[in-house]
């Protein structure tokens, strides 16, 4: 089953992240073979606001170690984490993306205060890189969507989802992570 995770950085916690990198990408090397997706959050400034993370993991109770485990959530970096299951819609993971290498890249999510079963209203293409939706925890009910995607910039990247068919949507830049190379 694949999990969306994103921990939200708390505001002030940027030297407590860095210090705490070595053990983030150590806790991470633990589970580059179930990772679908990773990588940092951003603002238009540079400054870091999160880390995502998809995965797919055997169940909700291998979900909420992965997340509140994780060696930043532990020691205060991060100010809320977003745990949902996942659908996978593009079946690949981050590291099979074969569009542009150079667009800019965002983390688009849309929530939805009605729990309905329906579809997603997109038709994903080339500029996506993972999409799906949103679940509750057992699979049943969609309560938004994620995708990450390349777009000529935020607005464009907004516009990949429906806006009528959610209360809100968010949209972060984002970039692949990982260890450097």
């Amino acid at each position: 089953m694949d999990y969306f995770c994103y921990h939200r950085d708390r505001i002030g916690s940027m030297t407590l992240r860095h210090e705490l990198l070595e053990q983030h990408w150590a806790y991470m090397d633990q589970f580059d073979a179930v990772m679908v997706a990773r990588g940092p959050t951003f603002t238009e400034d540079g400054t870091l606001t999160g880390s995502v993370h998809i995965l797919d993991l055997p169940d909700s109770d291998a979900a909420r170690s992965f997340a509140f485990n994780e060696p930043g959530y532990q020691a205060g970096v991060y100010r809320d984490v977003l745990l949902r299951r996942w659908q996978n819609l593009q079946g690949a993971t981050m590291w099979d993306y074969a569009g542009d290498p150079d667009g800019s890249r965002y983390l688009v999510l849309g929530f939805t205060s009605a729990l309905w079963l329906g579809d997603l209203q997109w038709s994903a293409d080339e500029s996506f890189i993972a999409s799906g939706p949103l679940l509750s925890d057992d699979g049943t009910r969609m309560l938004g969507a994620a995708a990450l995607l390349t777009a000529p910039d935020a607005e464009a990247a907004r516009s990949a989802l429906n806006a009528g068919q959610y209360d809100g949507i968010e949209v972060h830049q984002w970039r692949p992570g990982g260890r450097p190379a």
